[in-house]
């Protein structure tokens, strides 16, 4: 798995580590089981503080998709045995709030609902390549 910092970005490093691990669980190349990088070791790798991997572990821990055992570190959860109905609604409230933020933003700046559909289908086509018939990846 490749981390790939953008120092110059707004978005903050451990929310891009974050972004990326679940892309990279998203799109198979980390599966269920699969063990993280020691927090150490990544941010080593990365040039960062080890506290900033932490905070990025620990909200991954937090939003399930990964699996903290003490000092055992940190593994790729399944959500399909490790996320209950009432997290699963949970997540898929957060995502349309932030699709709802993202459409207002699109409609500020001049854009139309025609518009928006076409991007967020783009999107889709990218990470459901199958039409999402059965496949997470």
């Amino acid at each position: 798995m490749l981390i790939d910092i953008d120092n110059a970005s707004e978005e903050p490093i451990y929310r891009q580590i974050r972004t990326q691990i679940i892309s990279a669980a998203a799109t198979g190349e980390l599966a269920p089981g699969d063990t993280l990088p020691s927090v150490r070791s990544l941010a080593g790798d990365l040039g960062v503080n080890m506290h900033t991997v932490n905070k990025a572990y620990a909200v991954l821990r937090d939003e399930g998709y990964v699996s903290m055992f003490g000092r055992s570190g940190a593994t790729v959860a399944d959500p399909t045995r490790t996320m209950s109905a009432a997290k699963a609604q949970e997540h898929r409230d957060r995502i349309a709030s932030e699709l709802a933020r993202l459409a207002l933003e699109f409609k500020a700046r001049g854009g139309s609902r025609a518009e928006f559909l076409e991007l967020a289908g783009m999107q889709a086509d990218r990470v459901f390549p199958n039409d999402g018939e059965g496949d997470r990846k």
